[in-house]
């Protein structure tokens, strides 16, 4: 390769990392990795983690930002009822939403799917300045399958690494809060574990090490942001003793929390009015 192609190159390379620096527009979707993302099998859709972003309207917004996981059971993605409907009523709210097409089951297993999580919040984080966000008001919401990288993201968070090439990969990942609605949680409790979430994300056979290390209940620590946690006690799908095994955890580790634990219908009832009230004061109460 000559020079000057060398340098087209670089460029080119450079002018990905940063393209994310531009301002921001709404629906605008933006690729987590300028490249490939780790572990990527291909250069399909399927393989491309994105961020969609939603933005409130002119003067309405209030600075924070929340990533939005929608749920799937790790096989698909419910991107609408959980995706573009929650970015729009958050947006709405005036908090800048960013929904999260990760990678999933059967293309992909752990820890392609955290991967896109983890680097999804520090994209956001790193451009903060650039799109008008508070770094230290980045919040995640997920549901479902959702829910568990959700909790995953705030029980398995990492400072950046300092001495990285890309700028992204220098800031946390820890996000301030975390909003849980009827989420997967544990891996290791067979009486409430969902089988076909776990099988998704792990594979058929995964080792004890590994189911204790995604089952989020188990790695609760002080450092756990806040939650908000919505659960129906009529879920036939995720058994609600998820919830309540996490929130025992934050409450053990001295993390506040608040938990809807109500009879609000089956699983996946994406946003009513049973819950999304007392988060939005929630959030305002976090000074999101």
């Amino acid at each position: 390769m000559n020079p000057c192609t060398t340098a087209i190159c670089l460029l080119s390379v450079l002018c990905a990392i940063n393209a994310s620096a531009d301002p921001l527009e709404s629906n605008q979707t933006i690729r987590l990795w300028p490249g490939d993302a780790p572990l990527a099998q291909g250069n399909g859709t399927v393989d491309i983690p994105t961020l969609t972003a939603y933005l409130p309207a002119a003067g309405k917004a209030t600075g924070s930002a929340i990533i939005v996981c929608p749920g799937g059971g790790y096989t698909h993605l419910s991107t609408v009822k959980e995706g573009s409907t929650i970015g729009q009523w958050l947006a709405d709210n005036g908090v800048t939403a960013f929904v999260l097409k990760y990678r999933i089951s059967p293309q992909y297993h752990y820890p392609a799917e955290f991967d896109d999580v983890e680097r999804a919040i520090r994209l956001v984080r790193s451009n903060a300045p650039d799109w008008n966000l508070d770094p230290n008001r980045l919040g995640i919401i997920g549901f479902s399958a959702g829910g568990h990288l959700a909790s995953m993201a705030a029980t398995h968070f990492s400072d950046g690494d300092p001495k990285a090439t890309d700028p992204i990969e220098r800031v946390g990942s820890r996000p301030n809060l975390q909003i849980l609605l009827y989420p997967v949680i544990t891996m290791t409790d067979e009486a409430s574990v969902h089988k076909g979430s776990r099988t998704a994300l792990l594979g058929p056979n995964p080792t004890a090490d590994l189911l204790l290390s995604v089952s989020s209940e188990k790695q609760v620590t002080k450092d756990t942001p806040p939650a908000f946690i919505a659960h129906s006690m009529t879920d036939p799908v995720v058994p609600i003793a998820n919830s309540d095994a996490y929130q025992a955890a934050l409450v053990k580790n001295g993390v506040p929390v608040v938990f809807l634990r109500g009879k609000y219908g089956g699983h996946g009832f994406g946003l009513t009015d049973a819950w999304s009230g007392q988060c939005i004061a929630w959030l305002h109460a976090n000074k999101f």
